[in-house]
């Protein structure tokens, strides 16, 4: 019999997404304090160690090992392990590769890595020795797969701070982490100096690790703010890249780019030269000749030619303030310890790798002393047996079976075996070798009666009772255990340490006096395409015929101003005028999509004016339902890029004319449906920009106002309507909100 369980909708959500959350952050987003990997990696790398593609061996087919991790350890996909294959090989993103890549994987300027199918990976040396060293003495759990059909770790037994060594990144749900690279040799004489003496305070740390090392080198400028980063794992890191001054010959001078962010690595190296580019065309620099990037396999080399006589150092303080030259790193220690995540300062990361570093060690000599316990048993085992192996010899003749010799030598029992002389039966019975023992006498070879062999048995033994020993001691006592810890990280320091890339100073903030470029009068235009550019004002007058033909919007401003775009959606948009590109008269402009927030799939431009020219003027407004208002023009005098000009009555409403109050006495409404109305502008309310305003015309049903026109009464104003002309300054003077004259068609 079903039984239906009543449960609330929101908790059974809840439940749900925080279950899924917590599968997302401890399963594949973050890594484990004590390994320093994400899931993805550590299967990777254990699944290369199991298909045996180690440094010393040839390589093997990505598509393989990406292949095998997916259907053993990793079922969520190929793209995500090849991705973690490709990063893990990448010299420019990792501090310490773990993966020897053969082929195309990527480069520092964002290409991407061939297909898996084109490359091959092993491990690399690093990986094998300090990464996957010691998986066969048990010295880490092994847990189901996602099937249970194999077997894997739960973490590797890394023997440096992997955390801290090649940084982490990822996103889970609700939270990032992103830590920063550091230096091997520092952060192993840190983890040294933490195990002498657990009293360390960060300051003191820091005397090893003096802040991140990344593999692309550059400079950290705010040096005295890592200590707080450190304290509380959270903070934001600004880097610099490495500007060199070259001089050429005939007296030129370059900047040469060698170092560059670690933010700037892949397509943000692209974007760096644009917008070097766009400093040269928005004339914030006239200095900058030339730039071509010739970065290779030897290292970034972006070099920028510069004009005889330019000031180099303000070029410089230019590019790290307007580029991405100098930039941020955001930190945030966030990894999963003891099964949660949790933000870690430098000591607490420290911490959590000693104990795990300890834990393995101990696992590790328990498994050693084990097996030298289990050797040592079978040797005096053996050498007991050498002493008495006539006897042996004789049970071995009287036997019928196996079982009776082995019951004969560790119990002492003699039924059924055949002895020759009762002496030999009185001493069997008093054998008593390990079960351990009896097995080895079984499978001893004759060869060991040699005297020879017999010695080396007894030297082989001395040996294995020294390593007991020394295991005991290590296991018994804590300091001779830090001992060994502490020569393992010199010996890893001493294989794979490398001298810092990054420099690290306090450089104070850039204060960029931008240059005043001379206040200019010039032209801009606009055609109904809605391609803007500015000439100057002599190019004008030359071409005014077709400048004023071609034109939709055409008026003369100063190149410190900026340009109001109102669109019929209400909108007003702003463009500096010293954006705009100047132009030569039969040069394109450049679409005011590109210079502005403006979209011409979705607004239409409805009048365009400088703003110093607005902010002095007052608008008025007509929309498509016949609403009319008088808006103050300081009202747009505004900084952002894009304001609400006006409120619309419902959503299907549109602006359809504005125009300046000064231009006329009078407001002229023309509808769709032919009808003309004609009142004076003092009727017309002034109103905020965010009102809707009052009704300029009653209209007809399914009616709408199709234009607008502010007219004066001492000058003729006429319109072609129904193909004739509409003297509109005879139209009958009405109040506002009338229904208007129909005009015949």
């Amino acid at each position: 019999m079903e039984e239906i369980i009543r449960t609330e909708y929101s908790e059974l959500m809840q439940k749900s997404y925080i279950d899924y959350a917590m599968s997302v952050i401890v399963s594949r987003a973050l890594p484990d304090v004590r390994d320093g990997l994400k899931p993805v990696q550590r299967r990777t790398l254990y699944d290369m160690h199991e298909l045996g593609t180690y440094y010393d061996r040839p390589y093997r087919k990505s598509a393989r090992i990406v292949g095998d991790t997916m259907g053993k350890y990793h079922p969520h996909g190929d793209s995500s392990i090849y991705d973690a294959l490709v990063v893990m090989a990448q010299d420019f993103k990792k501090g310490q590769p773990l993966v020897d890549g053969h082929g195309n994987f990527g480069s520092i300027e964002g290409d991407g890595a061939a297909a898996m199918r084109y490359t091959e990976a092993r491990l690399m040396k690093i990986s094998q020795e300090v990464y996957l060293k010691d998986l066969d003495k048990d010295v880490v759990n092994f847990v189901p797969n996602f099937d249970e059909t194999e077997k894997e770790p739960e973490v590797l037994p890394v023997r440096i701070p992997n955390l801290l060594v090649n940084g982490a990144d990822g996103i889970a749900v609700g939270m990032v982490t992103s830590i920063p690279p550091h230096n091997l040799t520092e952060v192993a004489d840190a983890v040294k100096a933490y195990i002498k003496n657990k009293d360390l305070t960060t300051e003191q740390l820091m005397q090893y690790i003096e802040g991140p090392d990344f593999p692309t080198g550059g400079s950290v400028v705010n040096r005295d703010e890592l200590r707080e980063i450190y304290e509380t794992g959270v903070g934001k890191i600004r880097i610099r890249g490495k500007v060199e001054l070259e001089k050429g010959k005939n007296g030129k001078q370059f900047l040469v780019i060698t170092e560059i962010p670690y933010t700037m690595i892949g397509a943000n190296i692209g974007k760096f030269l644009c917008d070097v580019a766009d400093l040269v065309e928005k004339r914030l620099t006239t200095d900058i000749v030339d730039i071509s990037n010739q970065t290779s396999k030897e290292g970034i080399r972006i070099v920028l030619e510069l004009k005889r006589g330019a000031d180099a150092e303000q070029l410089k303080n230019l590019l790290y303030k307007k580029t991405r030259l100098e930039d941020t790193f955001s930190v945030n220690m966030l990894a999963v310890a003891d099964g949660r995540p949790e933000t870690l300062n430098l000591r607490q990361i420290l911490d959590y790798f000693i104990d795990f570093r300890f834990e393995l060690a101990t696992r590790k000599y328990q498994t050693l002393l084990a097996k030298e316990l289990e050797r040592k048993e079978v040797q005096e085992g053996l050498i007991k047996a050498v002493d008495v192996i006539d006897l042996i010899i004789e049970i071995l003749r009287g036997s019928k079976t196996q079982q009776q010799v082995r019951d004969c030598l560790t119990m002492g029992i003699t039924e059924g075996i055949k002895f020759r002389h009762k002496a030999s039966e009185k001493q069997a019975k008093q054998l008593a070798f390990t079960q351990r023992q009896a097995a080895a006498i079984l499978d001893m070879r004759l060869a060991k009666l040699i005297g020879l062999e017999l010695e080396a048995l007894l030297k082989e033994n001395r040996e294995t009772e020294k390593k007991i020993e020394r295991y005991e001691t290590i296991l018994n006592d804590y300091d001779v255990m830090a001992d060994v810890l502490l020569e393992d990280l010199d010996e890893i320091k001493k294989e794979y340490g490398k001298k810092r890339r990054t420099l690290l100073e306090n450089a104070e903030e850039i204060v960029l006096e931008e240059p005043k470029e001379e206040d200019t009068e010039v032209v801009f235009l606009m055609d109904r395409f809605g391609y803007a550019r500015v000439v100057d004002p002599v190019t004008y007058e030359r071409n005014r015929e077709a400048a004023d033909k071609e034109s939709r919007f055409l008026f003369r401003c100063m190149s410190s101003d900026r340009i109001g775009l109102f669109t019929d959606r209400g909108i007003m948009h702003t463009i500096r005028v010293r954006d705009i590109p100047l132009r030569k008269f039969r040069e394109k402009g450049t679409p005011i999509d590109n210079l502005s927030n403006y979209s011409s799939e979705n607004e239409l431009v409805i009048l365009a004016a400088p703003v110093s020219e607005i902010r002095e003027q007052k608008l008025v407004f007509v929309s498509l339902r016949g609403m009319t208002k008088v808006v103050d023009g300081s009202e747009f005098d505004a900084a952002k890029r894009t304001i609400a000009a006006t409120k619309l009555s419902d959503e299907e409403d549109r602006v359809v004319y504005i125009g300046y109050a000064g231009q006329g006495e009078f407001l002229v409404l023309q509808t769709r449906g032919g009808y003309f109305i004609r009142f004076s502008t003092a009727d017309i309310p002034e109103k905020k920009k965010g009102a809707v305003g009052v009704r300029g015309i009653r209209l007809e049903k399914d009616d709408s106002v199709e234009n607008g026109y502010l007219i004066s009464a001492g000058n003729e104003f006429q319109v072609e309507y129904a193909g004739r002309m509409l003297s509109l300054n005879r139209l009958k003077l009405s109040k506002r909100d009338g229904k208007g004259v129909k005009t015949k068609k």
